[in-house]
């Protein structure tokens, strides 16, 4: 292919002439120094270019090569436990910013695997089919597979034996197959059929398992002002969420938040398999200080890496923080290109590419007829906490799962800051009857009632800062009484403390109980005239503290703080 030559050099976005038959999302290679670059509009003979690298230097006359193929992912083992940057390039160094010439390709070459196979030669496979495994991480069995595409009679398949990543290991209708294989990062992976996502994925958070549940292969945003706990949350949830692997795609972050988590992942112990949580996580970080439009590209990344352990039968759940910035970038190429602007400057397309990205969330069976799930979810960061704002609100229409942080809970020092004045879950009811259906059929009622009681304990409030709690009837202090129980006892949750940082389904269950069952005993003492102020004046402190002096599966040693609770409020009679 003849190259072309470069035009004009706008920061990031070069113009080229001359790339005959160029087509729309092809990879190029623009100047002396190869940059990668992706073709983002044809006009006139003209081939506009976003770079994903530094373009200084870059004039007009440098040569600009096409590859013929569109911006790929590198896909086989050796990803999980890795960082790489937007374009899965593994980052050979960490903290600096890192030039194009000190980033190498996502596979490590000079390693060498041990292939078990699994399937004997002479059969017809197609795409999804096992061909065999190799043991990626003490936590993760990699499973290799006919890649998409490729159908046929299995002509060879290697017995066991040591490989790198390009020596084949079948043949399959003629195709040499080896452990790696790219895929374009914007192709969603092809899978037979989409399940409902009709199971819960625990995140061992209580204010999301119990009141804003998400299922397995479901979507979710996390919309929050400067200081709300965010990045926290989002961390929280990558380590202890129950899904097999983790994507965290750290988009347009600082760069520090990034090196936490990483330091963070690789001590904590994985409480399924005893070993380090990053033995199952992939961390893409294109954080501030690297080019902003591999930014662009880096969610796309993220979540094809995402598609390629979920064909292999994992549930996956993919982390980006934040779209927000992602957004940024996808404002900044609209306005290097003279598109016209529209809300705000963000391009018209952005609620189409929002949806591109949610949509490849999903619970599906995979070629090869596993059951998997990809649940994806996104931080939005809103200027001045401004929800109306459009990333914020075009986020909404495509995510089944929204976890508002409320910056007075955060002022407030309540952790995590979920709020419920606007936050909801369409998930709930389909994950009612899964429940149900697991035999504890209190579960939605359970719910419902915890939502009504923080809603009234609201209204109440302002109230009594009006009128003092002390003015007000019985009822209604004893409300905001079980209503401080709730907040308290259960919604609160440190991400510091060794016993509160995850929090297991039966100890959730076992708190939301115990506060629910002390607040129907309110009621109960006081038609039999027990006034409120006594039920005041006890103390709940052991109530409150359980949450941090029980074990995180602590369900037995909450049923006796239940005990001695109700037993205090017995006395008073």
């Amino acid at each position: 292919m003849t190259p072309g030559t470069v035009v004009r050099v706008n920061g990031p976005v070069v113009e080229a002439e001359g790339l005959a038959g160029v087509a729309m999302r092809e990879l190029v290679e623009v100047g002396r120094r190869r940059l990668p670059g992706e073709v983002i509009a044809l006009e006139s003979g003209l081939a506009i270019v976003q770079v994903y690298e530094y373009t200084g230097g870059t004039r007009p006359g440098d040569p600009v090569a096409r590859t013929g193929r569109p911006l790929s992912a590198e896909l086989g083992p050796g990803l999980v436990g890795g960082v790489f940057d937007g374009m899965l390039r593994r980052l050979s160094g960490a903290g600096d910013f890192l030039g194009a010439d000190e980033r190498i390709s996502a596979l490590d070459r000079s390693r060498r695997w041990r292939f078990l196979p699994a399937a004997d030669a002479g059969g017809h496979v197609s795409a999804g089919a096992l061909l065999g495994v190799v043991q990626e991480s003490q936590a993760l069995e990699h499973r290799v597979q006919v890649p998409p595409g490729v159908d046929g009679r299995l002509d060879w398949l290697s017995g066991e034996r040591e490989v790198d990543v390009d020596e084949p290991i079948a043949t399959v209708g003629g195709i040499e197959v080896a452990l790696a294989h790219r895929w374009p990062v914007r192709l969603p992976r092809p899978y037979r059929e989409r399940l409902e996502g009709r199971v819960p994925l625990s995140t061992g958070q209580r204010v999301l398992d119990l009141l804003y549940p998400i299922a397995r292969g479901s979507t979710a945003a996390v919309p929050g002002g400067f200081g709300t706990g965010k990045t926290v949350l989002l961390q929280q949830m990558a380590k202890w969420c129950d899904a097999d692997v983790i994507v965290y795609v750290g988009c347009g972050e600082r760069g520090n938040e990034m090196a936490d988590a990483l330091h963070e992942l690789r001590e904590l112990e994985d409480p399924r398999t005893g070993t380090s949580l990053l033995a199952r996580t992939v961390l893409i970080a294109n954080v501030s200080n690297m080019p902003v439009l591999a930014r662009e590209a880096s969610v796309h990344t993220g979540v094809t890496v995402a598609e390629y352990f979920r064909d292999m039968g994992y549930d996956v759940v993919l982390i980006a923080d934040s779209t927000s910035r992602w957004a940024e970038a996808l404002r900044e190429v609209a306005s290097r290109t003279e598109q016209l602007p529209a809300e705000e400057g963000y391009p018209a397309s952005l609620a189409s590419e929002l949806a591109s990205f949610y949509e490849r969330a999903g619970r599906v069976r995979t070629l090869g007829g596993r059951e998997a799930s990809v649940s994806i979810v996104g931080a939005v960061s809103p200027p001045g906490g401004d929800m109306t704002e459009p990333v914020t609100a075009h986020t909404q229409r495509f995510v089944r799962d929204f976890w508002w942080l409320d910056r007075d809970l955060a002022y407030a020092r309540h952790y995590p800051a979920v709020g419920w004045g606007q936050s909801w879950s369409r998930d709930a009811p389909a994950l009612a009857e899964w429940h149900f259906l697991e035999g504890d059929a209190a579960w939605g009622s359970r719910r419902e009632r915890a939502l009504g009681l923080l809603a009234e304990a609201d209204r109440l409030e302002s109230v009594a800062q009006l009128v003092g709690a002390t003015a007000m009837p019985d009822r209604e202090r004893l409300v905001l009484l079980a209503g401080r129980l709730l907040r308290e006892a259960v919604l609160q949750q440190s991400a510091l403390s060794e016993l509160d940082a995850y929090c297991a389904p039966a100890k959730q269950s076992a708190l939301l109980d115990l506060v629910l069952a002390l607040h129907d005993r309110f009621g109960e003492l006081l038609v039999r005239g027990v006034p409120a102020s006594q039920i005041e004046s006890l103390d709940f402190s052991e109530v409150i503290r359980a949450r941090e002096t029980t074990p995180p599966d602590g369900g037995a040693e909450l049923a006796r703080v239940a005990e001695r609770a109700l037993s205090r409020l017995e006395e008073l009679l």
